[in-house]
């Protein structure tokens, strides 16, 4: 009986911690209901329901849309397949053709010069 007693009472307080820490340590923008004091207040308050109420109702769960970047694709991408590569890369090419341009027209207008 005391062994029940004490593995319940062990595992409610990792449920305490671990959602305490969940609360205190997520985005404002994923919660759902209230805010971030008040579930913790919740969570301290009312003991094992408290936490359970925090994982199941409290905060919401990430989306793809809502997800960083990295996270969405994590596999490599080839450069040809990859299409701001390729608008890079042609936007790279428009500007070294204008800056030749550029140069070869500095350079006629140095040559056309008289020397004093």
């Amino acid at each position: 009986m005391v062994r029940t007693e004490l593995i319940v009472g062990f595992a409610a307080l990792a449920l305490f911690i671990f959602a305490l820490i969940d609360c205190i340590s997520i985005y404002e923008s994923r919660i759902k209901t209230l805010n971030k004091l008040a579930w913790v207040f919740i969570i301290i308050i009312v003991p094992i329901i408290g936490p359970i109420l925090w994982l199941t109702l409290g905060k919401g769960h990430l989306d793809s849309s809502q997800s960083p970047a990295r996270f969405r694709d994590s596999r490599p991408v080839a450069p040809d397949d990859d299409p701001v590569f390729l608008r890079n890369a042609s936007r790279i090419e428009e500007q070294d053709e204008r800056i030749r341009r550029l140069e070869a027209e500095l350079k006629a207008l140095n040559d056309d010069k008289p020397e004093e």
